[in-house]
Formats: C-alpha cells, sequence, structure tokens
C-alpha cells in the first residue's frame, strides 16, 4: 500500500464514492449479477478464517502478524467490501466489481489497512470475543446479526432488509426506481453503519490494535484529520513578524 490516503489517522480506512446517474432498476437484479462472486468468496471466507487462525498463534509467539497472511486477508476483505458496495450493502455503484484481491485504486469502493508492525500478545487473548462484544451489539443492529458480522461482506451481500443498513438500502433502491435518484442523507448514514462494521471486523480479525472508536463517521470519505492546535505563544509571535 502506497497511497498516502490510507494512513492520515485511522489505521483502518474505508471509502465509498457515490456515482452519479445510478440506473433505476439494475439494482433489481444485482443478486444474479453477483452469484459468480459469492460463489469465490465462500472459499475465500473460508480461507481468511484459517489464516486468521495461524496468525494468532503467530501474534503469541512472535507479536507480529505474518505479513503475507495480512495481505492475503486484506485482499478478501477489500474484495468483499467492493461486492458489498455494488450490492445490497449501498448500492452505491454500477460498476461490476473485478475479480481480485489486489487495491483497485479507481474503483468507487476502497479500503485500506495499515500493516501493524507490532501486536500486543495479551489482546490477541481477549479483543475479539470479551473487549468487541460491545461493538457487537452495536453492529448488529446495524447489519441484522453479530455473529453474521464477517458475513455480511462475503456470503450474505444479497440479503436485503437485514439490520438497519439492509432497509435503508432498501428503501433507498425504491426512492431509486421511482426518482433516478438516491437520497444523499441515506447513503451517508449507510457508510458511517459500514465503516464502524468493518473497523470492528479488521479489530476482531486480529488486524490492529486500535480499538474502534464508537463514532459514526458518515459520508464516503474518511473524516480529515484535525490539526494540532497552534500554541497561543507562537501565534503571537507569528502575528508580531512583519509581512
Amino acid at each position: 500500500m502506497t497511497d498516502t490516503w490510507a494512513y492520515r489517522t485511522d489505521p483502518v480506512r474505508l471509502e465509498g464514492r457515490l456515482e452519479p446517474d445510478l440506473s433505476r432498476g439494475l439494482w433489481l437484479i444485482k443478486w444474479l449479477l453477483l452469484l459468480p462472486h459469492l460463489v469465490v468468496l465462500a472459499f475465500l471466507w473460508f480461507a481468511f478464517w484459517v489464516l486468521t487462525v495461524i496468525a494468532w498463534f503467530a501474534i503469541l509467539i512472535t507479536g507480529r502478524y505474518p505479513r503475507g497472511l495480512f495481505e492475503f486477508n486484506l485482499g478478501v476483505l477489500r474484495w468483499s467490501w467492493r461486492v458489498h458496495y455494488y450490492g445490497y450493502g449501498a448500492l452505491g455503484t454500477d460498476r461490476y466489481p473485478p475479480f481480485t484481491l489486489a487495491e483497485v485504486p479507481d474503483y468507487p469502493a476502497r479500503l485500506a489497512i495499515a500493516y501493524p508492525e507490532q501486536l500486543s500478545r495479551g489482546l490477541a487473548l481477549v479483543k475479539w470475543w470479551l473487549l468487541a462484544v460491545p461493538h457487537y451489539i452495536v453492529v448488529g443492529f446495524f447489519v441484522g446479526g453479530a455473529g453474521t458480522l464477517a458475513y455480511r461482506y462475503g456470503e450474505t451481500v444479497i440479503s436485503v432488509g437485514s439490520g438497519l443498513v439492509g432497509l435503508l438500502v432498501l428503501f433507498a433502491g425504491v426512492v431509486l426506481l421511482f426518482t433516478a435518484r438516491y437520497p444523499r442523507g441515506i447513503f451517508d448514514l449507510v457508510l458511517g453503519m459500514d465503516r464502524w462494521a468493518l473497523r470492528v471486523l479488521a479489530y476482531a480479525a486480529l488486524m490492529t490494535d486500535r480499538y474502534p472508536p464508537f463514532r459514526l463517521d458518515q459520508g464516503g470519505a474518511e473524516p480529515q484529520p484535525v490539526p494540532p492546535p497552534v500554541p497561543q505563544q507562537d501565534s503571537a509571535r507569528a502575528a508580531a513578524t512583519p509581512r
């Protein structure tokens, strides 16, 4: 990963660009168009969890997440997010998702996770089940069950009406069908919930030690970092300096 957008503040960075001129009725058959992706993702998610278990042992022994395993699992999450965004997790684009684990810079849905050089051995024992429980409750309300958190980005991307995200996307699809317009407020809210869920998933999958914030960052773009305050002494000196 070389894109600077991925390393501004949070280690998990999710982006979704709402494309103009979305088709009125394409979303009605996207469940059919996504079937090839779902077949591939079923195998990829099986590999994802097997590699996560291997990474768990590696973290306990070495305090590091093996780089090759990390890149593969990140690729699975990227692929799943693109499918989720095209399908009923957002309906934000009509551009068909590519079949690749790699980053696609010009695709309207992007995901990046900064590679952690060191991870806590102790946190690896508890963060995926004990520490993440409060987030599971919130995300369960968003996506329709904490137990299906990971699979909302893999096997169940074609479900509609499950959880608040599914209901809002269904409503947006109906509005799109009759008005050819995707309500921007709904899109921003849906992306905020998707972002929350992906942050929790990355934390539970041991890919970061940064605890997910209890914060709904709405909109397709990540929030910009707040610049540090200028010390008062420096401000006064700058004001007194002649131009």
